[in-house]
């Protein structure tokens, strides 16, 4: 049980978001009933959501350690059943444990991972808890966006943002825990903001091999549709022995738990499959980005600007005209929105990768 004196969870080991851990710190004895915890995947959400959840229930670090495996009674954790929809019957079973008694403490806290996939019905349901809720209980809802959510729930909610950290941030991170400053630079760098993906990523010496594909674009696409298929295969496919490394994470999260004497809850398995599909976006993302830098170092260089990345060949950027390197920016960064519409990956990579073979 809390003592009341403060907030005991000091986000330790979290990177970035300093100012939204001060914010959740100062609210951890008189929270709001209902949070939104809102930013792009992969920035830290859950995370900061499950620490969070910590320092309303715990007095102990034993205490938080068992929110932290998802064994403590008043941190319930809830995601989208059969990986798709977060349904009816789980807002309904939510909201009935909501109006119990904490177990152990003064509050109990519900975590909505991926709220954004909440039914009509299941936002019904949970809607007039909202309006009427109970003291001892706190809602965290995480999305993508604000828009995510139908605006009777998301104005009941204190919005939390989160944003990108920074590469600058992420890669001295890396550098405290013991990792090569060129190492921790690149793997910040294809992280793309990702704070997880980062950690995942560090000690993986593939992601050298990573960029340097992605960096290796310009000089091999050709106008041929069959061609810009095949290099898009190759680049989906790039990101793979890095999301092994995030796959071993998860193993490794699912074996503490089961030598604890636990099974791991479906919602966290099905948790770590979303977060797979989330990574390997967020690697194309980057991908899109780093393959961007390369066509704005393409007018840098010719202009005598600063490069982004000072290790590619400036004769080799030389030879892109400004002109064309300006459009294929343009190009590639509209690819990324393309992705952010859902649009499917290799459709919009081998089209992309067309137009730059194309426009000479």
């Amino acid at each position: 049980m809390r003592s009341g004196k403060g907030p005991l969870v000091t986000y330790e080991g979290i990177i970035g978001h300093r100012a939204t851990l001060e914010l959740l710190a100062g609210e951890a004895d008189r929270p709001g009933h209902a949070y939104l915890f809102a930013g792009m995947a992969g920035v830290g959400k859950a995370t900061v959501a499950q620490h969070f959840a910590a320092s309303l229930v715990c007095g102990s670090d034993r205490c938080t350690s068992r929110v932290l495996r998802h064994s403590h009674p008043d941190v319930t954790l809830l995601g989208p059943e059969g990986k798709t929809a977060l349904g009816v019957e789980q807002a309904r079973a939510a909201i009935a444990q909501a109006v119990l008694h904490p177990v152990e403490g003064d509050r109990k806290v519900f975590i909505f991972d991926d709220a954004s996939l909440m039914t009509d019905a299941a936002a019904n349901a949970l809607l007039k808890t909202l309006e009427e809720p109970s003291a001892s209980t706190v809602f965290i809802l995480i999305v993508d966006s604000e828009d995510d959510l139908p605006m009777t729930i998301a104005s009941r909610c204190r919005t939390i943002r989160f944003g990108r950290v920074s590469g600058e941030e992420m890669a001295a991170a890396l550098v405290e825990r013991g990792i090569d400053p060129l190492r921790a630079e690149e793997t910040a760098r294809i992280a793309g903001g990702s704070p997880g993906l980062a950690l995942a990523f560090a000690t993986q010496p593939e992601s050298s091999e990573f960029r340097r594909l992605w960096m290796s674009i310009p000089s091999r696409v050709t106008p041929q549709p069959g061609d810009a298929f095949l290099l898009a295969d190759e680049m989906l496919g790039a990101g793979e022995p890095l999301l092994a490394a995030l796959r071993e994470q998860q193993e490794a999260e699912i074996s503490q738990l089961e030598e604890g004497g636990l099974d791991a809850p479906q919602a966290i398995v099905d948790r770590h499959e979303r977060a797979m599909q989330r990574a390997g976006s967020a690697l194309t993302v980057s991908g899109l980005e780093m393959l961007a830098s390369w066509y704005v170092d393409a007018v840098a260089a010719q202009h005598g600007a600063p490069l982004r990345n000072p290790d590619l060949a400036t004769a080799e950027l030389a030879r892109v005209r400004p002109e064309h390197a300006v459009r294929s920016v343009e190009n590639t960064l509209d690819a990324v929105f393309q992705l952010g519409q859902n649009q499917r990956p290799r459709l919009v990579l081998a089209s992309l990768f067309t137009t730059l073979g194309s426009d000479t």
